[in-house]
């Protein structure tokens, strides 16, 4: 078995309304139940918006923090999951029943360590 994430990519802007989010959260939901029962989730969890965070870069041995996300784009990581698969072909069938949850792209991304 091998560690994938699946990054949720949302659009930069503001947060849609609750009406328009209750139902992906709903489908987000039915999703991560399905990936539970099947024995492959490990974790997953929403991040706040790009403005809360805090970038920290190493210079001369020190440590310098930067508030707010580390480059401008349309487009920031607002979630993610963690599945633990046979191979990239179930990872990507996975991140395929996420994007249709969340109506957003979804990344699959290996691990390095195994």
């Amino acid at each position: 078995m091998s560690h994938y994430l699946l990054s949720v990519m949302e659009p930069a802007g503001p947060m849609p309304d609750a009406e328009f989010l209750d139902p992906i959260i709903k489908a987000v939901g039915e999703v991560d139940q399905a990936m539970k029962d099947a024995g492959i989730w490990v974790y997953a969890g929403g991040l706040h918006d790009p403005s809360t965070a805090t970038v920290l870069r190493a210079k001369d041995g020190e440590v310098i923090p930067t508030d707010g996300p580390f480059v401008e784009a349309k487009e920031h990581l607002g979630g993610f999951t963690i599945v633990d698969v046979d191979d990239l072909d179930a990872a990507l069938d996975w991140g395929g029943k996420l994007a249709v949850a969340t109506t957003l792209p979804i990344e699959v991304r290996p691990f390095r360590y195994q």
